[in-house]
Parts: C-alpha cells; structure tokens; sequence
C-alpha cells in the first residue's frame, strides 16, 4: 500500500495529503514541528563515509508543520471541490436512486436539479448514479422521473473532504484524528 501522510497547519488542523518524499523534505529542512501519529515510518538514505553511518529519517502518518493557517478552510461557509472520486465515496459508490452498489467505472454524477434549469454544480445538488438510472431520468428532477433520493445530498467539510479523497489510502491514526473533526452525525462515521 502506497502511504500518504496528513499534514497539519501550524493550528494542528488538517490540511493536506502529502507523499512521503515530500514529508522526508519537510522533517530534513526543518519544516515540522513534531510527529503526531501513532506510526512511525523509516526512511533510509545514502551512506556518509565520513560519519560512517546511513542516514535515516523517522516520519509520523500526522506531521504538525510550521505551515500557516488556512482559516478559508475552516469556515462553515466553506465547500470543498466538487470531483466524481470524493462525490463516489461520500454515497459509497451506491447509486441513490436504484440502491446498488458500483465499480466507480459504472457511476456517474447525477445534477438532482438537471444543469440545464440550473447552473447549480455543488455537493448539494449532487448525486452518485449508475449509467442506467441516470439514462432513465434524463433531464428531469427526481420527482418528475417518480423516485426519490436514497440519502440527502451534504457538502462535506473540510475534514471530511480530506477523508473522502484519500478513504482507500487512509490508516487508523489518521482516521480517528480526521474523525474528531466532522460534525456530529456525519455519514461517513
């Protein structure tokens, strides 16, 4: 499994998914403040005949770094990027419509509003649908076409986002730190 480490701003809150060459480059140019996650990972680099010695640099899965705060990001009003990849793990890759579950080659996003009444592109007014039922209900609202939505459509914050776009990647520690900073009665929980 690829690791991806979750780096938090100078506030402790999460900010991003970074690979783990970019999290040695930030521990070696004193960019991080302290290892936060429970998992320690160990990478070796060249051999310093001088010193006699292999270098060797811990990473934590949770890095907090001396990035400043993104207060964008946190505020109530703020929605993330709308993709298919994070629009297909919010509805678990179920189609809201039919109920079945999906290969995400089989899905795609569903406006509940169809595009052409309304230039509305957000998480609300998004839907994972399978290609039939999205054939099916053409340009029409679900009330038009006779049936109704699985589950509510929610923008997610900024953590949830941050969950959503790395779930297949994602490890204990960094779940449960993510976890403390959804809102009470999240889905993805």
């Amino acid at each position: 499994m690829k690791v991806t480490i979750l780096k938090l701003d100078i506030a402790g809150n999460p900010s991003a998914w970074i690979s783990h060459r970019e999290a040695i480059s930030m521990v070696v140019c004193d960019r991080v403040l302290a290892n936060m996650g429970e998992i320690d990972f160990t990478y070796k680099g060249g051999f310093n005949r001088a010193l006699n010695r292999q270098s060797i640099v811990n990473v934590g899965s949770i890095l907090l770094t001396r990035e400043r705060v993104m207060n964008k990001r946190l505020s109530r009003d703020f929605e993330p990027p709308l993709t298919n990849k994070g629009l297909f793990s919010r509805d678990k890759n179920m189609c809201l419509y039919c109920g079945k579950t999906f290969s995400q080659r089989f899905l795609t996003r569903d406006h509940i509003v169809p595009k052409s009444r309304c230039n509305d592109h957000s998480w609300t007014n998004a839907a994972t649908c399978c290609i039939n039922c999205n054939n099916e209900k053409r340009n029409r609202t679900p009330e038009e076409w006779g049936h109704l939505l699985l589950a509510v459509p929610f923008a997610p914050n900024w953590a949830e986002f941050l969950y959503l776009k790395n779930s297949h990647r994602i490890i204990a520690d960094q779940l449960e730190f993510l976890k403390l900073r959804f809102p009470k009665g999240s889905r993805l929980v």
